[in-house]
């Protein structure tokens, strides 16, 4: 009882707002009568003063006439119409002219005048009020009131059930009764007339307010009478359930959207809400279809887009539920709605439509999905595989490419093909060919699709089918829309080459099979033909564009998978790395970006196989004959084919592809070098055994020349990759010199056999040949790179000298194995500071010659060493003649630098004299 209360003290509530609306209404259209009489002026007249008439037109003449004449007015009039209403006083206008007054007309400045800030706070809060009240009275009142009719229907029902008023019977026909009583009103009201006359309150239109309650209670009555009481069955519940929605659906044409969705919502549910003991699929997806297309056509009159993705997402899940749930599904209904759905999309929804427009339809994604994944499940679920359903999956998936085909605007059908083809074939690979079998990844030893003979005709005719529609509709929209062209251009070309993949790896030998080289080689010539074909038709001609570029990108990509395929590891690399002289030769043609790209890509792939295998052929094919073997062909063929690109680039399309390949051919002639002194060092074999002093000291000289290399070629042809990578080549010889000659490798420390020859021996390669190296690269670069990078190379040279000198004299005394460990004896100790000072010297000497500081700053460093040593270490370790020795040639040695320095800042102070005495003779 008190649920019945509040029904009845809402619609009351609903009843006395409507009515006090009606009265505010009709003072806003006096108050607009007057405003606009006054806009339809040509000379601003003063406003006319109360209860006076306007003549000479009707209301509605006034209305249209102030539409045309002045629209920018409508705030201002809806405004002062608003603050009339809930009673704020207006601004008057000035009164006639009369005695003493101008007769002429008021100027508007002088009519309007700014009001203060305090006074505009006033009409902004009046505002703000009017929102309010409005927003509370024609559109909250009218939603709750719908909701209250609704919810007072069903707590009628519920009374008259718990009360034993009436039976079932009579319960649902009143039921029935007053759900059509309310949509009869609803129409009713809409037939006499009735608008919404207050702007922001169509969401509140009470006709449609009405009927969606109406719709509602319907609803609730025909399920009652089948799932609870059992008055009709279900073959009559599911039409009059569907007869609901779809006139409901129907009815939003009138009534608005929201009113759709509430009749999609009740169509949608019914296949649930009727329970049938034999459920028919064919009654099933007949209803889905016509429920369907009459949504789209609907949706289709007043472009409403969301309405008919609704509608798409439900009949899709239905399918799916259908197929996933059902134990054996009739693959005959399932076909009939997937092309339904695909059909609606083609005929009803996308018919007539501008398909010139390069935007692609949103809600075809929906479609595009369901029916994509049904394809999925038909070409991988082992139950409908092993039945031959992946026939039927292919056909569904050649459909949606008709359709996108079709409908251009129907873009998403061609991805979502794309994506379950290549899901679909890369589901075939047996786990064990790519070696996911052995990684923890979830795979077992099984692939996750079924491979047969049918999987693998139903994959080359996917493949034409992609090429076709993918090269012909990227030459169809290359001028128009290029980012359509590009989408089918890609999916041209990564649809065949992930089936060719998806074939060779499970049909095919892993290692060498010319069987499927030879489709490679084919796809390489079509995709090259087809991206020139797709160029022909862009704006401007041979521009090289995004279709263009997935073309001739899908070219490359075939060609690796070919040279894969029909050449061994060894062959494979060595020709990969000669491919990227073929795009930058064709440069010479045809001034596509992409072509630098490829190339560039052919560096990329040469870098990964030798990561993946540093030994080209494998360590067990290896020659062990030193320099020529498979070491000097798969990494020198390779430098030089990226060389000659680069340099090929650098005379046609230039940019960055050119300054990658510069590097790349750089980075492995290095790598040639330093692999074939690997081989050579360690018998043959590429392994992971600890590099040696000797074998270090070789790729240090090896950074060093291949700095002074690339600072050569940078200074005949300028480049910043070079520029770069020659300072980069600097760096890392000082890195390795430092962390590997000085601190890890260092005889001292390992004790290594620095070798029985007297000169020519371990410390002449590892520290006397890189210090020259350092030094003349240090004096190369002097004028050619900064000025920090020539000092770094300076003080390696010196620390290297150093180094030398001092490890030699350790040599001298100790022989071949000169570690720590074997002690210093007193001559030795003496030694020590006799060559320090020595060094000093000549580093000074060198310093002043070549007016480098570097190395007068580094002879001053070793000469204050070498006196700390005198002085801290030979005071306490020597005795006798070598004590006395060690400090007078200390002495001696700084008595000779002080005068050194005397006479030489003597003379350049002599010389800056005579410079200033020469200059103001002159002036003079």
């Amino acid at each position: 009882m008190f649920e019945n209360l509040i029904g009845l003290a809402a619609i009351i509530a609903l009843f006395v707002i409507i009515s006090r609306q009606q009265s505010r209404i009709g003072l806003i259209e006096r108050e607009l009568g007057a405003l606009r009489s006054l806009v339809l002026s040509a000379i601003p007249q003063p406003a006319p003063k109360a209860g006076q008439v306007t003549d000479g037109a009707t209301d509605e003449d006034l209305v249209a006439a102030a539409t045309i004449a002045a629209p920018q007015a409508s705030e201002a009039i809806a405004a002062e119409a608003a603050a009339a209403t809930l009673g704020v006083p207006k601004i008057e206008a000035p009164a006639e002219a009369g005695e003493g007054t101008s007769a002429e007309p008021v100027a508007p400045a002088e009519v309007a005048q700014p009001a203060a800030p305090a006074e505009a706070a006033a009409p902004a809060a009046a505002a703000r009020q009017t929102d309010v009240e409005t927003a509370l009275g024609t559109r909250w009142a009218v939603w709750v009131g719908g909701i209250a009719l609704a919810l007072g229907g069903l707590f009628l029902i519920r009374y008259t059930i718990e009360a034993g008023i009436f039976g079932p019977g009579v319960r649902l026909t009143m039921a029935g009764i007053l759900g059509l009583v309310l949509i009869a009103g609803a129409e009713f009201i809409r037939r006499t007339g009735f608008r919404v006359p207050v702007q922001g309150a169509a969401s509140a239109y009470i006709p449609s307010i009405l009927t969606a309650a109406g719709a509602f209670i319907l609803f609730g009555t025909v399920y009652a009478a089948h799932g609870i009481y059992g008055f009709i069955g279900p073959a009559l519940a599911f039409t009059l359930l569907g007869a609901i929605g779809i006139a409901t659906i129907a009815a939003s044409l009138v009534h608005g959207l929201a009113l759709a969705g509430i009749g999609l919502v009740g169509a949608m549910a019914t296949p649930a809400l009727v329970a049938s003991e034999a459920p028919n699929p064919w009654a099933l997806f007949v209803y889905l279809a016509v429920v369907l297309a009459a949504t789209a056509a609907i949706a289709r009159i007043r472009d409403w887009k969301a309405l008919v993705a609704a509608a798409f997402l439900g009949t899709g899940i239905w399918t799916i539920l259908y197929m996933t749930d059902t134990p054996e599904v009739n693959l005959a209904s399932v076909m009939f709605i997937s092309l339904a759905k695909l059909a609606v999309l083609a005929f009803v929804w996308l018919s007539r439509r501008d398909e010139a427009e390069p935007s692609f339809d949103w809600p075809s994604i929906a479609p595009g999905f369901f029916v994509a994944l049904t394809a999925l499940g038909l070409s991988v679920d082992p139950v409908f595989a092993k039945a031959g359903d992946a026939l039927h999956g292919a056909v569904l998936l050649s459909a949606l490419v008709a359709v996108a085909l079709y409908r251009p605007r129907a873009l998403p059908l061609v991805f979502a093909a794309g994506l379950a083809t290549v899901l679909i074939y890369l589901g075939i690979i047996p786990p064990a060919t790519i070696g996911a079998d052995a990684l923890d990844v979830g795979l077992g030893a099984e692939p996750l699709a079924t491979s047969d003979t049918l999987t693998f005709r139903l994959g080359i005719a996917l493949a034409l089918v992609f090429i076709a529609a993918g090269f012909w509709a990227a030459r169809r929209f290359a001028a128009s829309a290029p980012v359509r062209s590009a989408s089918w251009a890609a999916w041209g070309v990564i649809a065949p080459l992930v089936v060719l993949t998806a074939l060779w790896f499970t049909f095919g030998d892993i290692d060498r099979d010319l069987g499927y080289a030879l489709p490679g080689l084919l796809l390489v010539l079509v995709f090259a033909a087809g991206g020139e074909w797709i160029a022909g038709s862009e704006e401007p001609p041979r521009g090289g564009g995004p279709a263009v570029s997935f073309a001739l990108a899908g070219a490359g990509v075939a060609g690796l998978l070919m040279l894969h395929m029909a050449f061994g590891s060894g062959w494979t690399t060595v020709l990969l790395g000669a491919a990227a002289v073929v795009p930058a030769l064709a440069t010479r043609w045809r001034s596509y970006p992409v072509l630098g790209w490829i190339a560039v890509g052919a560096a990329v792939a040469v870098l990964g196989r030798v990561a993946f295998d540093p030994t080209i052929v494998g360590a067990a094919a290896l020659s062990k004959t030193p320099v020529f073997n498979w070491l000097l062909l798969g990494y020198g063929v390779p430098a030089l084919a990226f060389g000659f690109a680069a340099w090929q680039l650098a005379r046609t399309t230039n940019g960055r592809p050119r300054l990658a390949l510069e590097a790349a051919s750089a980075l492995f002639a290095l790598l040639t070098i330093a692999m074939l002194v690997r081989h050579a060092m360690h018998g043959g074999v590429i392994d992971t055994g600890t590099v040696t002093l000797a074998e270090q000291a070789i790729y240090t000289l090896i950074a060093l020349g291949a700095g002074a290399i690339l600072v050569a070629i940078d200074m005949r042809s300028p480049s910043s990759v070079l520029r770069y990578g020659s300072m980069a080549a600097g760096v890392v010889s000082a890195a390795l010199i430092v962390v590997q000659h000085f601190v890890v490798l260092n005889p001292l420390a390992t004790d290594e056999s620095t070798g029985t020859i007297p000169f020519f021996n371990l410390l002449f390669l590892a520290y006397l040949l890189p210090a020259v190296a350092a030094g003349a690269l240090a004096l190369y670069v002097r004028d050619k790179r900064p000025r920090w990078y020539a000092a770094m190379l300076a003080l390696m040279a010196a620390l290297l000298a150093f180094a030398y000198a001092t490890l030699s004299v350790r040599r001298l005394f100790k022989g071949e194995f000169i570690g720590l460990w074997s002690g210093l004896g007193q001559l030795e100790t003496y030694t020590y500071s006799a060559l320090w000072l020595v060094i000093g010297v000549a580093l000074l000497t060198a310093g002043v010659w070549l007016r480098s500081q570097v190395l007068r700053v580094a002879s001053a460093v070793l000469i204050a060493v070498a006196v700390l040593k005198v002085f801290l270490f030979d005071m306490s370790e020597l005795e006798g003649v070598l004590r006395a020795l060690s400090f007078i040639g200390l002495g001696a040695v700084l008595i000779g630098i002080g005068l050194f320095y005397q006479r030489l800042l003597t003379r350049a102070a002599r010389e800056k004299v005579e410079n200033q005495q020469e200059q103001l003779a002159n002036r003079e």
